[in-house]
């Protein structure tokens, strides 16, 4: 029996994926998966039967991934389950954007009294007047899951897309509409492109990315939209640009004391990824991917540890190894199975970072024996027995 501890709401569709083999806990201190959204983790005591953490999402700066990983805490994210709705709204921003939707709405709010108003609306709306995408070019800045279909969608309202992205994957890549233009380096966007949106995860290397330097750089009346994280952006930067006429607009889903309320701002209550559809998607992707490592050791968009599959266990047993990624740690396992005369019939070894992780089938079921001879080898952070 697994039991899981969930610190946000997720979702019941997610959920009930969940076997008569898993139990509800309240209590996080005994509970062997966390489910969480948007709760801080980072001062939390996490207890030593935790196992695995799933967040229903894909952003993870809630969660202290290098503490999970030095004790051997397995942590997922769902990339790609909320893509579309965070596509959606980057699409509705970049109107918002180009036309004064909002200025317009308030106008009409504040007129609301006026019997003439549709006579005083014709005379009015000169002031809201914007511009058009077609024909426009946007520049992508990161061509994940959400990137390339922001990127397909801007080839359908007939703009000019180019992305930037240096680690695109093989499947980004065959996603990707073939008149997206691919950019080896991003400073081609900032100096031609009059949207801008970045897509990019947020960590120490990407933080303010879109900075001083780069705004200078960009084409007068330019359009930036940031659905990503706040931080991605230097944003002082960004008004400074508003104020001198540089930027048009900067679009964020991302409330902040930085840029709410401020002229050319239009900033959104971190709405991207609220939709049903998404919350649902997230939920039931990371109900799979926990239940996937706690029944069969399978790591699969692991954001701390290697992704490591070797499905179902089909020997008699299976055990599973965190430890830290040096050199002769196999050679370690291997001998400490044949000192112990146990065949290996299936083995899997993956490395991230300072981390690693191995997977060993063998022809017998998994001992005590075993696990504390694998559990003395120096860098063995966590031995888990599947079977």
């Amino acid at each position: 029996m697994f039991k899981y501890n969930c610190l946000n709401p997720i979702a019941k569709v997610g959920l009930d994926k969940f076997s008569i083999d898993y139990a509800k806990t309240e209590d996080m201190n005994e509970a062997d998966g966390v489910l969480v959204r948007s709760a801080a983790m980072h001062d939390l005591e996490l207890p030593a039967s935790l196992k695995v953490i799933a967040r229903a999402g894909a952003g993870v700066n809630n969660i202290p991934l290098d503490k999970c990983a030095e004790q051997g805490i397995v942590v997922f994210n769902t990339p790609g389950a909320n893509a579309n709705a965070v596509k959606e709204l980057v699409l509705a921003g970049m109107l918002l954007g180009s036309r004064d939707i909002v200025g317009g709405i308030e106008w009409v709010k504040e007129n609301k009294v006026d019997e003439g108003i549709a006579k005083s609306a014709e005379k009015a709306k000169k002031a809201f007047a914007g511009t058009e995408v077609l024909g426009k070019k946007l520049g992508i800045i990161g061509l994940g899951a959400i990137g390339v279909l922001v990127a397909n969608a801007a080839v359908g309202l007939g703009m000019e897309v180019y992305g930037y992205d240096p680690y695109l994957s093989v499947k980004s890549a065959w996603s990707l509409d073939t008149s997206v233009k691919h950019v080896v380096d991003v400073n081609d966007i900032y100096k031609n492109c009059d949207y801008i949106t970045i897509h990019v995860p947020l960590m120490d290397a990407t933080k303010n990315t879109i900075n001083k330097d780069a705004v200078q750089m960009m084409k007068d009346g330019v359009i930036i939209l940031n659905f990503a994280r706040d931080l991605l952006c230097d944003e002082k930067a960004i008004l400074d640009g508003i104020k001198a006429g540089k930027v048009r607009k900067y679009i964020s889903d991302f409330p902040n004391p930085t840029t709410a309320g401020q002229d050319g701002v239009i900033v959104i209550p971190h709405l991207g990824a609220s939709t049903e559809e998404a919350e649902d998607n997230c939920a039931k992707m990371a109900v799979d991917e926990m239940r996937n490592f706690l029944e069969n050791g399978n790591i699969v968009n692991s954001v701390n540890y290697p992704n490591c599959d070797m499905g179902v266990c089909s020997t008699a047993g299976r055990v599973t190894i965190c430890h830290k990624n040096t050199a002769n740690m196999i050679t370690k396992f291997t001998a400490t199975f044949g000192d112990l005369n146990v065949n290996i019939e299936n083995m899997m070894n993956k490395s991230k970072g300072d981390y690693a992780y191995t997977m060993l089938d063998v022809a017998a079921p998994v001992t005590d024996e075993q696990v504390a001879a694998l559990e003395k080898i120096e860098g063995v952070i966590r031995v888990r027995v599947i079977k």
